[in-house]
C-alpha cells in the first residue's frame, strides 16, 4: 500500500506534475518577497494605525470606567 503511494509520487514527478511546478515557483516567489525591504511609507502607515488603535482602545477604557 505504502509502496503504491511512493510509486505514484515518483511517477507524477517524472511526468512533470503541474502542482509540483506550481509549488516550486511559489516557494521561489515567497523567498524573493521575503528578502525584500518593507517600504518606509508602509511602515509609516502601520505606525499611524497602531497609534489610532491605541487611542481608540484608550477612549474605550475611559468610557467603561
Amino acid at each position: 500500500m505504502m509502496v503504491d503511494k511512493i510509486h505514484k509520487k515518483s511517477e507524477s514527478a517524472r511526468r512533470g506534475d503541474p502542482s509540483d511546478a506550481i509549488s516550486r515557483k511559489l516557494k521561489l516567489l515567497y523567498t524573493a518577497v521575503e528578502g525584500e525591504r518593507i517600504p518606509g511609507r508602509f511602515l509609516d502607515l502601520l505606525e499611524k494605525l497602531d497609534l489610532a488603535e491605541n487611542a481608540s482602545s484608550g477612549s474605550d477604557e475611559a468610557e467603561r470606567s
